[in-house]
């Protein structure tokens, strides 16, 4: 073997051997994610949370019990303030609705709506309802590592798959190295513009395990104002029939 020849053998070993590491670490990013999504949803979870919007001139404060079954059936139910307490919302599958008590009317979400305000808040109807799921609807690379909060994180880049039905051009997730906690989340749109920012914290024992308990959510481009979502308690792996997820159940929920 000539001199010439030694070097690019050495770089078709090294391209090998990086080609391997980089696959893998395609296949770990993902076994990542779906390790902090099954920590904050279970195979079934039930919740009470307190949702409070900062305004410059005011805030508010709503809260509200939330059910949940994999990622095909959710429900929510909004419990204060007692002017729209009784509202629910479902979600079968891809479609999804909402109870008005008030009104008396049953109205169906178009997708379209994924991407806006639940409750006027800057918590999303798609956060709510979790329509997309981030371990099925989008591929995983790990990009870096960066400490929040004092964890150690993995920082992973999540693309959309084609043809999925998502809200989000990208979304950046820090997930700690040991406990699997998402820490922080930033959104982007198609154009890859920042959307908004979570920073996810207090970090408390519910039920069978650790989570965070507090969700900051930042609008980009409204730095004077937040959403704050609040885990006041949480059940999970408790006993869920489908039968539950229904129409006729939204409106008898307490």
């Amino acid at each position: 073997m000539t001199n010439d020849q030694l070097p690019m053998k050495r770089i078709f070993v090294i391209s090998i051997l990086l080609g391997g590491v980089f696959s893998g670490f395609s296949q770990d990013a993902k076994e990542i994610v779906k390790k902090a999504d099954d920590l904050m949803q279970g195979i079934t979870s039930q919740s009470e949370m307190e949702m409070t919007i900062v305004r410059p001139a005011w805030q508010r404060t709503v809260s509200f019990k939330s059910w949940g079954k994999g990622r095909d059936l959710s429900m929510t139910l909004i419990t204060a303030p007692a002017k729209e307490s009784g509202q629910s919302f479902l979600k079968l599958k891809n479609d999804m609705w909402s109870w008005n008590p008030t009104i008396n009317r049953m109205i169906k979400l178009p997708p379209s709506m994924m991407s806006q305000g639940w409750m006027g808040s800057d918590y999303t109807n798609d956060d709510i309802l979790k329509e997309s799921s981030i371990v099925l609807d989008y591929t995983h690379k790990i990009i870096g590592g960066e400490t929040v909060s004092g964890y150690d994180c993995y920082k992973i880049q999540l693309d959309p798959r084609e043809n999925a039905a998502v809200v989000w051009g990208k979304i950046i997730l820090w997930i700690s190295k040991a406990e699997f906690y998402e820490l922080k989340a930033s959104y982007y749109d198609e154009d890859g513009k920042l959307v908004k920012t979570h920073v996810l914290s207090d970090i408390k024992f519910m039920h069978d395990r650790k989570i965070p308990t507090r969700f900051e959510i930042i609008p980009e481009d409204k730095p004077t104002q937040k959403t704050v979502v609040k885990i006041l308690s949480a059940r999970f792996n408790i006993p869920l029939q489908d039968s539950f997820f229904s129409q006729q159940n939204m409106k008898s929920l307490k």
